[in-house]
């Protein structure tokens, strides 16, 4: 898109208006000299113009064609699109992988076969009405059989299909190593590393986990490292969101974060296709085919994407940030006209590292010196452990809803995702606050889960799926502008450690999940199912963002001392800000 949208149009000359520009024509750099073959940078004012309309290019309309760094401006969509959203429709897939890997397979009954068993037929345990709508945990062996090969799924492979707690086992590995790299991880990108040496030694680490995980000998070896894998690709997400954010200003951030919310939903959407091509073939081959990719995509992300700029100047690098930015617009092929003057004004940044600090975890010690913003981590994070629940347990759930058609089930949902991100870009336009949005999309979840664990005597089969997908659907929309949301509630010298954290909250819904959805398999209970729990869960706790204070159209800030002013200013201007403050 940005081939197009991002060009320089032709233009042309127009000859010399006044004294002054016919004096520059005398020395030569009028619109009749040879300059009229370079950039109409070096020429006049008025002795040129384009030769269409300025709205219909990006470089015209914001005359990004001369200004300060401007080729650099130019290429920062383009680089901002490839680093933040294609970055992340490979390792989604991992996230979802066990709906299918650890799914238990249909079986039918072969009929009693020897004595042992024609004897559990008299005793009414046979493979016989009504015992055969059961599990098969409690027929004889030798009197059922799987549908498919055994390696088909982790389940039937290695007979864990009466062990419901090993089975959500390596599900809730991956959601906890997702819990501990961002612990751990996630303030590295905001002191030592940075955005983009976090985000390759992220996507490596996932990636080569997940290819090992196809020779896992035994559950407990496999459990190990989904737990790795989910340590990887805990700051994937997050260090590809705020550096691509971190490139663009207010104009570009909303539609950007959008795009990078479209491919999350790709990436999901290509799973459940996956999986139907390997619905006959072993389980390992799922892994195999989902870690390859993401390793040669990481050899892209090393050659062509740049450090951020704005967190190399937070950390008082201002060469490396220069140079960053020069490599980025040569990608476009405009960083020939880039010098260090061009970047003058950042000698007035005033750089404060003791926000970001040198220890591991000196951006945590930051916030939690600051109530305001120890508060406002602690709302966002409770009502992300809500949207979680939903976000990651419905998918995992939807097979007790429709348990004949797995593949269609899950495409539901993934189909779901893709609105989802269109609706967050819409409601972070101009019209739709982030608060506002936040609460209404987690009451809807909350609402729509509930309805799905109806009894299907008293709503159809049809209606409760069409409840979860309306759930998942609003808690999808709403974990998209909770994203946005904790962008912009927090500086640029801790803002890599506080989304980390609310996305950590929303892996521990993940891990949670798991456990839920195993046991709701064994309940009738309305209120204890796991669509009942999901949905208190979610109502509730987004009812915490109520007390936070709104960002729609605010700047990013990058210092702590910064957002501080920045609060105290606007609650002087606006009594709704005031009040939802937390102070």
């Amino acid at each position: 898109m940005s081939v197009f949208t991002d060009a320089e149009p032709p233009w042309h000359c127009t000859g010399v208006v006044d004294a002054v520009e016919a004096a520059a024509g005398d020395s030569g750099s009028s619109c009749s000299s040879p300059a009229t073959s370079a950039s109409p940078c070096a020429l006049p004012l008025g002795t040129w113009e384009w030769d269409r309309l300025a709205k219909t290019s990006v470089v015209s309309d914001w005359a990004l064609n001369c200004s300060g760094g401007g080729p650099a401006l130019v290429s920062l969509p383009a680089s901002s699109f490839f680093t933040g959203n294609l970055v992340v429709v490979l390792p989604y897939r991992q996230v979802f992988m066990s709906v299918f890997t650890d799914a238990e397979p249909p079986w039918h009954c072969t009929g009693v076969v020897d004595a042992a068993a024609a004897a559990a037929a008299d005793s009414g345990s046979s493979c016989s009405p009504p015992a055969a709508s059961a599990s098969p945990c409690a027929l004889p062996p030798g009197t059922w059989e799987w549908d498919r090969p055994a390696e088909t799924s982790v389940v039937s492979d290695w007979a864990l299909n009466c062990g419901p707690a090993l089975v959500s086992l390596p599900a809730s590995s991956f959601f906890a190593g997702n819990l501990a790299g961002g612990f751990l991880l996630a303030t590295l990108a905001d002191t030592h590393l940075g955005r983009r040496k976090m985000l390759l030694l992220s996507l490596v680490t996932m990636s080569v986990a997940a290819a090992l995980t196809a020779f896992s000998p035994n559950v407990w070896v496999y459990s190990a490292l989904r737990f790795v894998s989910g340590f990887g690709r805990s700051m994937v997400g997050t260090s590809a969101m705020v550096l691509s954010t971190e490139l663009d200003g207010k104009r570009w951030r909303n539609t950007v974060s959008a795009a990078g919310f479209v491919f999350f939903s790709v990436g999901f959407v290509s799973l459940p296709a996956l999986a139907y091509t390997f619905r006959e073939a072993s389980w390992r081959n799922m892994y195999v085919w989902t870690s390859l990719p993401s390793l040669c995509y990481a050899v892209l992300l090393y050659l062509l994407v740049q450090e951020s700029p704005r967190w190399l100047l937070v950390r008082g690098r201002k060469q490396e940030a220069i140079e960053a930015v020069r490599q980025i617009a040569s990608l476009n092929g405009g960083g020939g006209g880039i010098t260090t003057s061009s970047f003058s004004m950042l000698d007035a940044c005033a750089v404060e590292l003791g926000d970001g600090g040198e220890g591991m975890f000196a951006t945590l010690h930051s916030i939690w010196e600051r109530r305001r913003a120890l508060r406002r981590l602690a709302a966002i994070t409770a009502a992300s452990f809500g949207v979680g629940m939903v976000y990651y347990g419905m998918p995992l759930n939807v097979g007790s809803l429709s348990p004949s058609n797995l593949y269609l089930s899950v495409a539901y949902n993934a189909v779901a995702e893709l609105p989802s991100s269109i609706l967050a870009w819409l409601l972070m336009g101009r019209w739709f606050n982030r608060r506002g949005s936040v609460v209404a999309l987690t009451t809807a979840s909350g609402l729509c889960s509930l309805a799905a664990c109806v009894p299907a005597v008293v709503l159809p089969d049809g209606a409760r799926m069409a409840a979860e997908v309306a759930s998942f659907f609003a808690s999808c929309t709403a974990y998209d502008m909770m994203l946005m949301y904790t962008i912009e509630l927090f500086p640029t010298s801790v803002r890599n450690s506080a989304v980390g954290l609310v996305r950590q909250a929303v892996a521990l819904g993940g891990v949670v999940a798991p456990v839920l959805v195993a046991l709701g398999r064994e309940t009738t209970s309305y209120w204890s199912s796991s669509f009942g729990v999901f949905g208190l869960a979610v109502g509730c706790l987004g009812l915490l963002v109520t007390c936070l204070p709104e960002t729609r159209g605010r700047r990013l800030s990058d210092t702590m001392e910064e957002e501080e002013a920045a609060v105290l200013s606007s609650s002087g201007a606006s009594d709704m800000d005031n009040n939802g403050e937390l102070v």
